[in-house]
């Protein structure tokens, strides 16, 4: 069956302190959208990520590798987190999307993973 990355972006002014009403709203949404995907058989791997300012970057270039601080992309998004899940096809994986885009309440990009299981 096909695997997929589900990506979550956020601005740069995305708050990781879940405390408040509307993060613990959206963790409890976000929460059951992870039943769903176990309880229907798609679930494989899932995770949040620290803010894009604690990234660590290796760059290779002409032979050697240099290392970094901070994001590959100093754009204003950034990448909350992750699934990676199994479904059908893509009409199917993109229906998990958008589920997860409503659970998250922001933007989810949907890509394939090459080569598959």
């Amino acid at each position: 069956m096909p695997q997929f990355l589900l990506s979550v972006w956020h601005d740069d002014s995305y708050e990781t302190d879940f405390s408040g009403s509307d993060a613990q709203r959206r963790v409890a949404q976000v929460s059951d959208f992870n039943a769903a995907l176990v309880e229907g058989g798609h679930f494989l791997f899932a995770g949040g990520l620290h803010p894009k300012h604690t990234a660590t970057v290796a760059r290779w270039s002409n032979g050697s590798v240099a290392v970094s601080t901070g994001s590959y992309d100093n754009g204003a998004e950034q990448m909350g987190g992750f699934w990676i899940i199994e479904a059908p096809d893509r009409a199917a994986a993109q229906e998990w999307a958008q589920r997860a885009a409503t659970a998250c309440e922001g933007p989810v990009e949907l890509r394939e993973l090459q080569g598959g299981a």
